[in-house]
């Protein structure tokens, strides 16, 4: 467990920003590898990257603060301060259901806003409003992209992103002034996220608990039978322990029909690999971003077919839920347009997007009785009571953030 990353950072904001430019300046990783992603210069599935943050003994704050292992002033050899895992969300206003789930395994979060535009843009504050419903309280704020403006524009955009914060989870936050494309300042804001999002206290004690955000097939096409593997899945372990060789279970895991009737039933497979840091370890804990090899036939999990469900040991994990009762906590006004409207009552018969973990579905509700309300589910999902659930609403032709839910 030396080997895994303690603690998962989000990198959240409008699109075209700057997120994933600062993921690569600081841990030298580009997480837009999907060929969708590189054809169109945009995120669009939650991207992943570690990096291992470092201290030189010799060099005074905040130069001292980097990357590398050979310190690029004195030359020295750096000390290990923490590994950390980098979540980087899609900021684009038509994928907000990904950043959702992304913030769910987010114990921290940078907000990125670009200095050379009006703050704030409409997924500016539509992500920190998500970051607000989830619960991630932990938020460090980048002033992005002052290498392209004037010393004017850069006080100017301070005072904007000020002003907008006000009020919010973010009200305290330390403003960091960066220019992601030249490196400028990373050495500050490694210093301050040290300062700033302190590893949370996690259990190992308790039975294990993984939000799945991502799984794959890993075969090449026209790989022979007898060299194939089965899927994987990837997410962040909540508390407990996993090792090679245990038993686990994946919820709600996969619909079939049985004499004509839907259902959905569990997976079940033994781990013949964990994977933490890019490195294989036997055993994980909480923490950071991890991979889970499985037996499981990788149609299962080819194309994140198993994103959004929950793993651990068998006998383990929360029921299967279709439906459910929430008290929900609306926000004052719709987030995400230009032109923000005042949230309405939740009405009988109206779908409403909900996230769970890292689970998105649709629910329908069934009966609104003031802040108390009824849904019944389009998919199924893993779910405790008293989970917090965040909620949208079909706004034009958007799914926008109104509130959150507690299920009863």
């Amino acid at each position: 467990m030396k080997i895994q990353s303690e603690i998962n950072i989000g990198l959240v904001g409008h699109v075209d920003h700057g997120k994933t430019t600062l993921t690569k300046a600081l841990s030298g990783i580009w997480t837009d590898t999907h060929s969708e992603e590189t054809k169109r210069g945009i995120s669009i599935r939650l991207g992943y990257a570690d990096i291992t943050f470092r201290k030189c003994l010799t060099c005074p704050a905040p130069q001292c603060y980097t990357t590398a292992l050979v310190c690029e002033h004195c030359s020295e050899e750096t000390q290990k301060l923490r590994k950390v895992s980098f979540v980087d969300s899609p900021g684009h206003e038509t994928l907000m259901a990904t950043m959702l789930s992304g913030a769910a395994i987010m114990d921290g979060a940078i907000l990125v806003i670009a200095a050379n535009e009006f703050c704030p843009q409409p997924q500016t504050k539509e992500h920190l409003m998500a970051l607000d419903v989830i619960g991630v309280k932990d938020v460090i704020i980048v002033q992005n992209k002052i290498d392209i403006i004037s010393k004017e524009r850069a006080m100017e955009s301070y005072r904007e992103i000020k002003d907008f914060v006000k009020g919010t989870c973010a009200e305290e936050s330390p403003i960091i002034p960066i220019s992601a494309q030249q490196g400028a300042n990373i050495d500050i804001l490694i210093e301050v996220i040290q300062e700033k999002i302190r590893t949370p206290r996690r259990s190992i004690r308790k039975a294990p608990r993984m939000y799945v955000a991502r799984s794959f097939d890993i075969n090449k096409p026209g790989s022979a039978p007898e060299d194939m593997v089965g899927g994987v899945i990837g997410g962040s372990l909540i508390y407990g322990k996993l090792k090679v060789g245990d038993e686990i279970e994946i919820k709600p895991g996969v619909q079939i029909i049985k004499k004509g009737k839907t259902e959905w039933v569990s997976l079940s497979s033994e781990i013949v690999g964990l994977v933490a840091a890019g490195e294989q370890v036997d055993e994980i804990g909480p923490g950071g971003l991890i991979g889970v090899a499985t037996k499981l036939d990788p149609s299962l999990t080819k194309a994140d077919s198993l994103s959004g469900s929950v793993a651990g040991k068998q006998d383990t994990l929360p029921p299967v839920i279709y439906e459910f009762t929430m008290k929900t906590h609306l926000l004052d006004r719709v987030v995400g347009t230009k032109e923000e409207k005042e949230v309405e009552p939740i009405k009988s018969s109206e779908p409403l997007m909900i996230n769970i973990g890292t689970s998105t579905t649709i629910g329908v509700v069934t009966s609104a009785r003031g802040n108390v309300v009824d849904v019944k589910l389009k998919l199924p999902v893993c779910a405790d009571e008293g989970q917090r659930v965040a909620l949208s609403r079909r706004v034009g032709a958007r799914w926008r953030l109104i509130g959150y839910g507690i299920i009863k």
